[in-house]
């Protein structure tokens, strides 16, 4: 199965595929699709070792990198030290955390850090400088429209832009800003996302654009986490599948061992939007951290982006690694990112498996319908 997306991206099956972990990018390239390594969480100099090994294990064929630069965020355009910010952290928010480390048997370590923030959308340009220095097929952008160094980057380039959007509003500004591929999210999606759900958002994107007279591609997320629902997506007018939550179970994957755990058994309810993470809604494993921040009744308020990212990410870590060692406060505490399609996540495969499988299963659900077309 190819479309249009496919010759563009010089890929063989329309399946995008985001993850934190260049083996899982790597692997998911190789097999077919366009890996995109997520790199806001990278230094420019720890990008550009990432980039270097997926050049190698690649060797040209196509994938992309993800920055995510906020539209919104506390601070911004004032030009602030890391350290600056910090202070905006309210005393009673770092006790917060300590009491609540405390009922689950976590004793506050003294040292606990806080600061500094992927998402304060300070280092951008200088990670857009490192990804340009390799051969790229796509750059994206979340959580608004992309600044204007990144859409002037993509024509002088070449290299195609990408942004999320989460409702028709959001998808008609990214096209008058002059992005090159929309991605449309649904609320089943995993990390941060809207309020529309991904079968109701993908039309609405669709016809939206239409009205304009734009033939952006649109490719659908949110909850996709088999070829069957891709092909759904596509048999509404979508290019392909943009995907993140289904490479977390992969063996390749480095997410948290006791979070694959909960994952692996978890339903399709035991995820919330919840800005207890990173102080915008992002859905992830239901979990006491998630318990404990508004909306839930009596939960704390949220900081704003970036500030409760500063405040909680080095404890969310800590949690991650007590939880591994058994820690039955920490196992109740842990979360990560990921979307409502973690209840069809029931086991632990090698990327290109799930490459593999989506295929078959794309393949299948095609058939289906065109056998339901009389001749």
């Amino acid at each position: 199965m190819k479309t249009s997306i496919c010759d563009q991206y010089g890929i063989d099956f329309p399946l995008f595929a985001f993850s934190h972990c260049r083996d899982v990018v790597a692997a998911v390239t190789n097999a077919g699709g366009l890996g995109v390594l997520g790199g806001t969480a990278f230094t420019p100099e720890a990008l550009e070792q990432e980039l270097n090994w997926i050049d190698e294990q690649v060797r040209g064929k196509p994938y992309g990198v993800d920055i995510i630069v906020p539209a919104k965020f506390e601070g911004k355009g004032e030009k602030l030290e890391a350290g600056a910010l910090v202070d905006r952290i309210p005393a009673e928010y770092r006790e917060f955390v300590t009491e609540l480390l405390a009922s689950h048997d976590i004793p506050d370590d003294h040292k606990r850090r806080v600061g500094g923030s992927s998402l304060s959308g300070d280092t951008g340009e200088a990670l857009l400088e490192v990804a340009l220095r390799h051969p790229i097929k796509l750059m994206a952008n979340a959580l608004g429209v992309p600044p204007p160094y990144m859409i002037e980057a993509g024509q002088s380039s070449g290299v195609p832009v990408a942004a999320l959007v989460g409702a028709r509003e959001h998808a008609l500004k990214q096209v008058a800003a002059g992005v090159d591929l929309i991605i449309a999210q649904g609320t089943e999606a995993g990390g941060h996302c809207g309020e529309v759900s991904t079968l109701v958002l993908v039309p609405e994107v669709l016809d939206a654009l239409a009205e304009v007279g734009s033939d952006i591609p649109v490719l659908a997320a949110g909850g996709i986490v088999t070829g069957r629902q891709m092909a759904a997506c596509v048999a509404m007018g979508a290019a392909g599948a943009w995907t993140g939550s289904v490479w977390l179970t992969t063996e390749e994957a480095e997410t948290a061992p006791h979070t694959v755990q909960k994952m692996l058994t978890a339903t399709s309810r035991d995820t919330i939007r919840s800005a207890g993470r990173t102080g915008k809604p992002s859905r992830q494993l239901v979990s006491d951290w998630t318990n404990a921040w508004a909306p839930n009744p009596g939960g704390q308020k949220p900081l704003p982006l970036p500030l409760q990212s500063m405040l909680v990410e080095p404890t969310l870590r800590r949690i991650d690694k007590l939880a591994a060692s058994g820690h039955p406060g920490a196992q109740e505490l842990a979360t990560y990112f990921v979307g409502q399609g973690v209840g069809l996540m029931n086991k632990v495969k090698p990327a290109r498996t799930v490459v593999l499988e989506f295929i078959e299963d794309y393949l299948a659900a095609a058939q289906r319908l065109s056998d339901s077309v009389p001749d």
